[in-house]
């Protein structure tokens, strides 16, 4: 069989610029949607180590740890954020046998156990800031204190349900769906029905409405801009229906987060630097 003589140089050149037409319009069919799909299990990835539990342990409690929340780390590794009503009371963590701590997912895939501080605390806004023991852990980057843009694609990394489904870091994505007005119930922060959400329009300060699915665990976890990689809030409650247990077998799949800045502001009053973190 006679085998078909070599492309003349042009016709290599123009067949070489047919394909790089091909491939540049391949690229450009994928939206903006795919593109950050495409990204965030690598998001995940990096950024599981720096979300942790938040609880107590005692030595004489089983199990000896309790969980309450999520938190995620910040500054020079050593700082966490979490939701001020994750803490728990003051009266479960007085005495040397339980106190407050997080756990850290290490190298080794394995969680421990790190006692813990409240250095500064603001419930008003719902957010604390803690200090634990140890080594350094990788940090998050916050973003500024400009809100995301309505619309702007977000994950959730959190603990939901607790140790019911093991300690296992489970994503949820959504969207911004708007800046509201709202203030915080005084007691509970967790979990808001239609008619709080109602009385409390008239609230002190923006928060970010999102479109998420959030379940009890999920407090104090970070929420994440698909496309910077930066913690934009802190998750603090979820609208329910009806009763507490509806959060779970009915969730509306709206929650909401507590802006950035008031992490920023609670770092500046610690007098501790924002070294910027870890860009996942």
């Amino acid at each position: 069989m006679q085998m078909p003589p070599p492309p003349t140089p042009a016709r290599a050149a123009r067949i070489g610029r047919r394909r790089l037409l091909q491939q540049a319009l391949a690229l450009s069919l994928l939206t903006p949607a795919a593109l950050l799909a495409q990204d965030l299990p690598g998001l995940v990835a990096r950024a599981k180590p720096s979300v942790l539990l938040v609880g107590t342990f005692g030595a004489l409690d089983s199990p000896r740890f309790g969980f309450r929340g999520t938190g995620f780390v910040v500054g020079d590794g050593t700082l966490a954020v979490t939701g001020a009503h994750v803490l728990p009371p003051l009266q479960m963590v007085e005495t040397q046998e339980r106190r407050l701590a997080v756990q850290v997912w290490g190298a080794d895939r394995q969680w421990t156990p790190r006692m813990a501080t409240v250095l500064m605390n603001d419930p008003a806004h719902d957010v604390a800031l803690l200090r634990f023991e140890g080594p350094p852990a990788p940090a998050l980057r916050l973003a500024s204190d400009a809100p995301p843009p309505e619309g702007s694609d977000i994950a959730l990394i959190g603990f939901p349900i607790g140790g019911l489904l093991g300690y296992s870091h489970v994503t949820h994505r959504g969207v911004v769906a708007a800046h509201t007005a709202i203030s915080l119930p005084s007691l509970n922060a967790q979990t808001l029905n239609a008619r709080n959400v109602a009385q409390l329009r008239q609230g002190a300060f923006e928060i970010l409405q999102l479109d998420i699915i959030s379940y009890p665990g999920n407090s104090g976890g970070p929420v994440l801009d698909i496309a910077t990689g930066e913690v934009v809030g802190v998750l603090s409650m979820a609208l329910i229906k009806g009763t507490r247990e509806s959060a779970l077998s009915s969730p509306t799949g709206i929650s909401y987060a507590i802006p950035t800045r008031h992490v920023r502001a609670l770092m500046s009053s610690a007098r501790v630097e924002d070294k910027g973190g870890n860009k996942p």
